[in-house]
């Protein structure tokens, strides 16, 4: 029953991913085609620099990029109910195995991967080392937050808890989706999912099934918002850290979330109006 419940507000939310993304992508093709018109007024003075035959190299990676998908896939179906303490907390022996065969994966890459290929691409590891170091902060800085977030209406964060919940005790939905997606523009959407989860219970099976929207309205709120900052998602702080270190002038922090701002929020505006029509 909680299942079936699932599976149809899932789809039923399929049709707002579809909106947002739907908009967002007339909004980019929009832009791209200004600029690319701009760009063909620009007349080049000189030898022009003959064209790049592109090509693909280093096929084998396609196929560990299925065997990724492949273990995250198993790691979900396979359910042993094997699990390890690890400093109190509950490893379980599916992700372990999951975890495991992605790092193998990453290692056969390196190892099979021509290094004349990533030389050819400039490869670095300094965007990746930037990045790690910024989101394994994040990551660890939202540890004393779950624990309070816990601790439910006794904890510090009694207060976000009244905020989030209407007056007869169900959760608000709406206040649900900007809180985590203001969150997620800053923190990660993936911390932020957590936190939100928590803060809504943490039962997995109530949130599957009578509360099933309000997990989707923290859904989309982590997903949708992430791309408001550069630290929102971590493709995001990687696609600059690699454009800095090439060379290309990028955006300052708050430069971006203007650019973003000015996109993304008629767009979740829409989406809100949408939504408290129809759902909420």
């Amino acid at each position: 029953m909680i299942r079936e419940e699932a599976l149809r507000l899932g789809d039923a939310f399929d049709d707002e991913t579809l909106l947002v993304a739907g908009v967002v992508l007339a909004i980019f093709v929009v832009i791209d085609v200004r600029y690319y018109r701009k760009d063909r007024l620009v007349t080049t003075v000189g030898e022009t620099q003959p064209r790049t035959k592109l090509r693909v190299n280093g096929s084998i990676n396609f196929l560990l990029i299925a065997v990724i998908v492949a273990a995250i896939l198993a790691s979900a179906a396979w359910r042993p109910d094997i699990s390890f303490d690890v400093y109190g907390t509950r490893v379980e022996l599916q992700n372990l195995m999951r975890d495991a065969m992605l790092l193998l994966i990453a290692i056969l890459s390196l190892v099979l991967t021509p290094n004349e290929h990533r030389e050819a691409n400039d490869f670095t590891w300094e965007p990746i080392v930037e990045v790690a170091i910024l989101f394994a902060g994040i990551f660890t800085c939202i540890i004393p937050v779950l624990a309070m977030l816990e601790a439910g209406k006794d904890g510090a964060f009694s207060w976000l808890l009244a905020l989030v919940t209407a007056r007869d005790g169900s959760p608000n939905d709406l206040a649900y989706f900007w809180l985590t997606g203001v969150l997620s523009a800053f923190l990660d959407n993936a911390p932020t999912y957590l936190v939100l989860f928590e803060l809504a219970g943490g039962d997995a099976q109530a949130l599957m099934g009578p509360l099933a929207t309000t997990l989707a309205a923290i859904s989309m709120g982590a997903v949708y918002m992430g791309a408001m900052t550069y630290i929102g998602n971590a493709p995001n702080f990687m696609v600059y850290a690699i454009a800095t270190e090439r060379g290309v002038k990028m955006p300052s922090f708050f430069g971006y979330m203007v650019w973003s701002a000015l996109v993304l929020l008629p767009v979740l505006a829409l989406l809100t109006g949408v939504l408290a029509v129809t759902r909420w």
